[in-house]
């Protein structure tokens, strides 16, 4: 029976989905107090565009029972958060009573004769996506002054931003938390959409250890030029910039999914290094007591040139996991199957001439003892040869006797 893992700061058995070592519980806890601390930053919460581009500039949320004039179907419970993207409210859907997010987007986007169309083509795509490790979008439109919005599933729980400055993640649990974000992404890349913004805010825990990814492709659908992200005001932490790959600056209409894998080597480095690479960085083994073979998986994450990257995210899912060691078992097995085949492809190639031989040495018996038995009566009435004749004869029996028996061990030895 395998042993239960258990929280090492509560004691509290883990739940089966949760990152390795990670108590969900424990980890919100440090995860909330953090954000607690940091309260009056609203651009840093769960289900929140937080951290993105530069101060929301004009765009004032609307408090929560004004919101509620135009969402008749929903309560408007709080204000989570605002940023450059758009303001995020807690919600309860009345006639299903279940909590949501609505993500109201900023005012100025729907003034654009283009950005009906581009929002309708959009949020359909992103109404497909159905993964565990995505946010899941319920519902989007507009309301009847042009306010654009997304109705999402409510993530209860914290975000990676604030797990990294609580200082409380630990090596094993950011190999943990990357294959699941892998998954998503890979999952995305297939259906043909590209985050573009993968960053610690925009990864969500929730109380029962669940990963969950925010936004995917909000960046695409608002259109953002380079430009708008620029870093936060003074004092405050940097933003999405750090966490963009070179082709974003330098060629935005150029963009694909490897983008994301650049995005996803920052946010790697910084969970194992609690800084961000940037200008000339070491790898995170000069940094911290990690395994080395991870600088290679990192490093090839952040390489400048698309091209060089992992080409797809479920490679990197793959090797962290082997270095994780949960890839180990899985090599031993596919191994141990394939020396098992190996052996059965030579045992068919030699089982069919032991056939042969077997066979040749029944018919060798059935024929060979009536000829000796004649031989043996023409021999005996020959007294003169009969000293020859019967050692002859032992030697033949003897001969073909040995063969017989060959024939029946390796025959038996292949099956």
């Amino acid at each position: 029976m395998a042993k239960k893992k258990k929280c090492t700061t509560c004691g509290t058995e883990l739940p089966a989905n949760a990152p390795k070592g990670l108590c969900p519980q424990c980890l919100m806890k440090a995860g909330m107090q953090n954000g607690e601390d940091k309260k009056a930053d609203q651009s840093e919460i769960s289900n929140s565009d937080t951290g993105s581009a530069t101060p929301p500039g004009g765009f004032v949320p609307l408090k929560p029972d004004l919101l509620a004039e135009k969402f008749p179907q929903l309560e408007i419970i709080e204000l989570l958060g605002h940023g450059g993207m758009g303001a995020v409210y807690k919600a309860r859907q009345k006639q299903l009573d279940r909590f949501v997010a609505l993500k109201i987007l900023p005012p100025e986007v729907g003034q654009n004769a283009a950005f009906a169309e581009r929002f309708m083509r959009e949020a359909r795509s992103l109404a497909k996506l159905n993964h565990p490790q995505i946010v899941t979008l319920h519902e989007f439109g507009h309301t009847e002054d042009g306010l654009y919005y997304f109705l999402m599933e409510f993530v209860d729980g914290t975000d990676l931003r604030h797990i990294i400055q609580a200082g409380d993640l630990t090596s094993d649990q950011a190999l943990a938390i990357v294959p699941q974000v892998c998954e998503a992404l890979h999952y995305a890349h297939k259906k043909g959409i590209v985050h573009r913004d993968i960053k610690p805010e925009n990864i969500l825990l929730d109380t029962e250890g669940n990963i969950k990814i925010a936004d995917f492709g909000l960046a695409r659908l608002l259109g953002k030029p380079t430009g708008a992200y620029t870093l936060t005001q003074s004092g405050q932490r940097m933003g999405t910039p750090h966490y963009m790959a070179p082709e974003q600056i330098e060629h935005p209409q150029e963009v694909d999914h490897r983008a994301d894998i650049y995005s996803l080597g920052v946010v790697f480095y910084e969970m194992l290094t609690g800084e961000l690479p940037i200008g000339l960085f070491a790898p995170p083994s000069k940094k911290v007591h990690v395994d080395v073979r991870l600088d290679e998986i990192v490093l090839h994450t952040l390489e400048k040139e698309p091209g060089r990257r992992y080409q797809y995210a479920s490679e990197i899912k793959t090797d962290v996991e082997t270095v994780a060691g949960k890839g180990r078992d899985a090599n031993v097995s596919y191994t141990r199957q394939g020396t098992k085949s190996k052996l059965e492809t030579i045992r068919q190639q030699v089982r069919k001439p032991a056939d042969g031989l077997l066979i040749a040495g029944g018919i060798n018996i059935l024929c060979i003892i009536p000829f000796t038995l004649l031989m043996g009566s023409m021999i005996l009435s020959r007294s003169r040869l009969l000293p020859q004749a019967g050692l002859d004869a032992k030697v033949a029996g003897l001969s073909l006797l040995v063969t017989c028996l060959g024939a029946v061990i390796v025959y038996g030895v292949m099956k």
